[in-house]
C-alpha cells in the first residue's frame, strides 16, 4: 500500500531525486512552458504595441475599437496566466515529493480545475479581441501602427485554448490512473495472507472412526459405551 502511495497519480516514489530530464519530457510540463509563452507573448504585444493615438491626439487609446477593456482584459490574463503556469511548474518539480495520496489528489484535481478554467478565459478573451478589432475603425488608426501586435495576441489566445484545455485532459487521466490505483490498493488482498486467515476445522467427538481395514468401524452407542462388536468379522482357521 505504501508503494503504491508513492506512485500514485502519474509521479515515481516520493523522496527520489530531481531529474531534469525526466521532468522536461513529460507532456503536461510542455504545455505549460507552451502556455506560459504565449500569455507572455500576449502581454507583450498588447503593452508594448497596443494603445494607439491619432496624428492629432496626444493621449493613447486601444487599438481594439478604442475599448479599454479589450486591452485590460488580455494584459491582465496574459500576466495572470504566466504567474499560473510557473506555479504549475514549480507544483509539478514538487509533485515527486508528495508522499500523501490526498495530496497529490488535491494538487491534480486543482490542475484539472484550473486548466479548464483558463481554457475558457482565453476562448472568451479570443472571441472579445477578435470581436473588436473586427469593428475597429481605420481612421482610428490611419498609420496602420501596431496592426501586427493585435493580430498575434489574437492568434495566441486562440492557441492558448487548446493547450490549457490538452492540460486539463492530461490532469484528468493522471487522476483517473490515482484513482484506479487507490481503488486497486483497496480492494487487493494477498493470496498468503487470506489463505492464512482461514481456521482448521476442529475434531468431532462424533465422528466415526475407520479401522485401519477400512471394512468396519467402532460407533458410540447411546449410553456413552462403545461397542466394538459393530464391523467386527471373525476369521476362520
Amino acid at each position: 500500500m505504501d508503494g503504491m502511495e508513492r506512485g500514485a497519480y502519474g509521479a515515481g516514489r516520493a523522496g527520489g531525486s530531481f531529474e531534469p530530464l525526466t521532468f522536461i519530457q513529460q507532456p503536461h510540463t510542455g504545455l505549460r512552458i507552451v502556455s506560459w509563452f504565449f500569455s507572455l507573448v500576449i502581454f507583450g504585444c498588447v503593452v508594448n504595441e497596443g494603445y494607439i493615438n491619432r496624428p492629432d491626439e496626444v493621449e493613447q487609446f486601444c487599438i481594439f475599437n478604442r475599448n479599454q477593456n479589450a486591452c485590460n482584459y488580455a494584459v491582465s490574463m496574459g500576466s495572470l496566466a504566466f504567474l499560473c503556469c510557473m506555479a504549475f511548474l514549480a507544483l509539478d518539480a514538487y509533485f515527486p515529493q508528495i508522499s500523501s495520496v490526498k495530496d497529490r489528489k488535491k494538487a491534480v484535481l486543482a490542475d484539472v480545475g484550473t486548466s479548464a478554467f483558463w481554457s475558457f478565459v482565453w476562448f472568451v478573451g479570443f472571441c472579445f479581441l477578435a470581436n473588436q478589432w473586427q469593428v475597429s475603425k481605420a481612421e482610428d488608426n490611419p498609420l496602420q501602427s501596431g496592426g501586427d501586435a493585435a493580430r498575434a495576441a489574437i492568434t495566441f489566445s486562440f492557441f492558448s485554448i487548446f493547450t490549457w484545455a490538452a492540460q486539463a485532459f492530461l490532469a484528468f487521466q493522471r487522476y483517473k490512473l490515482g484513482a484506479d490505483s487507490a481503488l486497486f490498493s483497496q480492494d487487493y488482498t494477498d493470496p498468503s495472507q487470506d489463505a492464512g486467515s482461514v481456521p482448521y476445522s476442529s475434531y468431532s467427538a462424533g465422528d466415526a472412526l475407520e479401522s485401519p481395514g477400512g471394512t468396519g468401524s467402532y460407533q458410540q452407542s447411546g449410553d456413552g459405551v462403545f461397542d466394538g462388536s459393530v464391523g467386527y468379522q471373525r476369521q476362520e482357521y
